[in-house]
């Protein structure tokens, strides 16, 4: 029976590990936290969105740096795999606006338990609270086992990296992975924050902090050029503006350029209709001051920064308003525009984009093409996909590969 270690119990890990039992191998998780899941347990405000249920060449469509790297990945073990996996483990789902998937309970703690009896199920054995400090390797890059931080050698025959980015260093994703990998003779690709809320200048006001916009359209311009459009949902924070659609944008966004975000309140109107509805509110409240008139149209929230930035006097009678006044208010709501002053860190990010280099890695199985019986699954690898479950997906199917071919007698081979 050969000897598997994986490094990380998030699902990657999981994952890896219970394919790897599953194939015939002795396999062991080694996990610096106290328990299982500690980033899982958060992800999707606490809900977990597991996968999305799209068809396989969408879901690498949506794969937006090294996508083609992922074609075996997906194809091998698919999101419908991965569904019916939890299934059987008694995990019930259910698919929401565009096609992402919930456990039914919108618990995440309800996906960490099923990966716990997954990994129960397949005889895997877990070491919590045991940090790995090196991979042991001979003078051929042969693997020998792994160093934990007493100093304790641990014999195998495989190994899988499963530990993750940078981002939420306090549920442990804190960067070893990298640093083991790069004394391996690996190179790591530029570490940055994505999937992030973005900072902008000025600040949004407090009356706007913690409003929640649904069913809005972003365009992300760069040096006044769009390049990322998207509709969903929106929130302001006190350093900017965060949410999914904002989140997806800040992919695009990198240290060179000017960048903005331009908002429509109202995506599903065009200019002239969002006019003629603007007239028919105009009409109802035309004996009342302009701050009172927007009360049908628009989040109670938002109107005194709307009414600030027309420029329309807020105690104007609404019957008093010009057509060029009321044009340039429409002009507005279709057109909020926000100056880009950062990201926000790496900590809060969903995901750290850059990795191990993708060319020094075996599409096929996940094994290393530098040291051999070393394999790699999950945000570790320089792979990255907007949000909506996409992310999540990379993890399961680069840990099926890595599993499988981790138990192999005779390895994968490079």
């Amino acid at each position: 029976m050969k000897k598997v270690l994986v490094v990380g119990a998030g699902p990657a890990g999981m994952m890896a590990a219970y394919h790897a039992a599953k194939s015939g191998a002795d396999v062991t998780i080694f996990e610096r936290n106290p328990i299982i899941g500690k980033k899982l347990r958060i992800t999707g405000k606490g809900r977990c969105n597991i996968t999305n249920a799209q068809d396989p060449e969408d879901i690498i469509k949506n794969i937006y740096k090294n996508g083609n790297f992922m074609y075996s990945g997906i194809y091998s073990f698919s999101n419908d795999m991965a569904m019916d996996l939890f299934k059987s483990y008694g995990l019930k789902i259910k698919i929401e606006r565009g096609q992402r998937v919930f456990p039914e309970s919108d618990k995440a703690i309800d996906v960490v338990n099923t990966f716990d009896r997954m990994i129960k199920d397949a005889g895997v054995k877990l070491i919590l609270n045991n940090r790995v400090k090196s991979i042991e390797v001979d003078k051929d890059k042969n693997i020998l086992g792994l160093r934990t931080a007493e100093n304790d050698l641990v014999s195998c025959d495989s190994i899988i990296l499963a530990t993750g980015g940078k981002s939420y260093p306090l549920t442990g994703s804190t960067g070893d992975g990298y640093k083991m990998s790069k004394k391996l003779g690996h190179t790591c690709t530029e570490l940055s924050p994505s999937l992030v809320g973005l900072e902008t200048m000025p600040r949004p006001s407090s009356d706007l902090v913690g409003l929640n916009l649904r069913n809005v359209s972003i365009k992300l311009l760069k040096n006044a050029k769009p390049i990322y459009s998207d509709f969903g949902e929106l929130e302001f924070r006190d350093y900017g503006i965060d949410g999914p659609i904002i989140k997806s944008a800040s992919c695009y966004i990198s240290d060179k350029g000017d960048y903005e975000v331009e908002l429509d309140l109202k995506p599903a109107l065009s200019f002239q209709k969002l006019d003629k509805r603007l007239q028919r509110d105009f009409e109802e409240f035309s004996n009342k001051d302009f701050e009172n008139s927007l009360v049908k149209l628009l989040p109670k929230s938002i109107i005194g920064y709307i009414i600030d930035e027309s420029g329309i006097d807020r105690k104007k009678l609404v019957h008093q308003i010009t057509r060029q006044e009321r044009h340039n208010l429409v002009g507005l709501i279709k057109s909020i525009k926000f100056h880009i002053k950062s990201t926000r860190p790496i900590d809060e990010a969903i995901v750290t984009s850059g990795g191990i280099n993708v060319k020094e890695i075996n599409p096929s199985t996940m094994e290393s093409k530098i040291v051999k019986n070393l394999y790699f699954c999950g945000e570790i690898i320089d792979v990255d996909a907007f949000t909506g479950g996409y992310n999540l997906q990379i993890a399961y199917s680069t840990a099926y590969l890595a599993g499988i071919n981790a138990a192999q007698e005779n390895g994968s081979g490079i």
